[in-house]
């Protein structure tokens, strides 16, 4: 493929395949997508750029859903920021939050969360069956945590960047933005395995792994944030040598699941007296954790016309 006259449009997850070997993966551009969601929240910088990461892992990792159903990211801790919490809906439904209980001071990355684990939830829907995961939050980053996650939890090897800033083009105000690439050593037809047991590579192919984590890790910030670098122009500078095929990209949206039915729907198991003490100014508000938006309702839990 060429490294030129690609599209650059954001907010997509774009799978790829090096060559025609076991190693897959995904990049992630938002731009529009998470500035919506990280200029809704008064959250301190860091905490933004750690929200922004989860996000565009959850999105990469979202992607590859093979179901009507939603894959939750949860970090839970007892640092200044005790959670963050993203989730990707199939079809491109995407949404992030945070909890800060204390003043972050100098901590970045998942030291903001203090002694943490991560959960990784598979939604396939109320008839179905969830999947969770459950691992220590390991690594100095997010991205070193999530390699652990897929190495304790998945046994599948796994190599992944994040990267997220502020970014202004010409002329145009500064701009959250938000980008990553995760490849993954896939064993196709004739090495499928199941959930767990261990990949077993041959020499070549822990040759050709090395090569596409080195590769991955090699990925520069710059070069997955910057709207002028195409992620096609990034995968063609990065796996050039082996060749590198890329798929459909997926659209990603902002998009949050909460109505003023299912929340009057919780009010509703509601007593009265539990309703009175959440009456303020005649009114019981209840604003989204995610997306800020609030509903109003009168003092019986009834939703109130706008």
């Amino acid at each position: 493929m060429s490294d030129t006259g690609e599209a650059k449009e954001d907010d997509f997850v774009l799978p790829f395949q090096v060559g025609d070997t076991a190693v897959r993966g995904r990049v992630v551009r938002l731009g529009g997508a998470i500035d919506e969601i990280l200029s809704r929240h008064p959250f301190p910088h860091s905490v933004n750029v750690l929200l922004g990461e989860a996000a565009a892992l959850v999105a990469m990792m979202g992607a590859a859903l093979k179901f009507e159903g939603k894959l939750i990211f949860q970090a839970q801790g007892d640092g200044p920021t005790p959670m963050i919490v993203a989730d990707y809906s199939a079809g491109g439904a995407l949404r992030a939050t945070a909890k800060v209980v204390g003043d972050v001071g100098e901590a970045v990355g998942p030291s903001l969360l203090g002694k943490s684990h991560i959960v990784m939830t598979i939604d396939q829907g109320a008839d179905m069956e969830r999947y969770q995961g459950v691992t220590p939050l390991d690594g100095a980053s997010l991205s070193q945590a999530a390699v652990a996650y897929f190495d304790q939890s998945e046994q599948i090897p796994t190599a992944v960047r994040l990267a997220v800033g502020r970014i202004s083009a010409p002329g145009e105000p500064e701009q959250w933005r938000a980008g990553g690439i995760m490849a993954q050593f896939v064993p196709g037809e004739g090495g499928a395995r199941e959930r767990g047991e261990e990949v077993l590579m041959s020499h070549d192919d822990q040759d050709l792994w090395d090569r596409a984590n080195a590769f991955v890790q090699s990925a520069e910030d710059d070069e997955l944030l910057d709207p002028g670098i195409s992620s096609e122009t990034l995968l063609y500078r990065l796996f050039h040598e082996d060749g590198v095929r890329v798929f459909d990209r997926q659209e990603i949206r902002a998009d949050c699941s909460c109505n003023s039915d299912k929340i009057e729907a919780v009010l509703g198991r509601y007593g009265e007296e539990e309703l009175s003490d959440m009456v303020e100014d005649g009114v019981i508000t209840v604003t989204c954790e995610f997306c800020r938006t609030p509903y109003r309702f009168d003092r019986s839990g009834a939703r109130l016309a706008e």
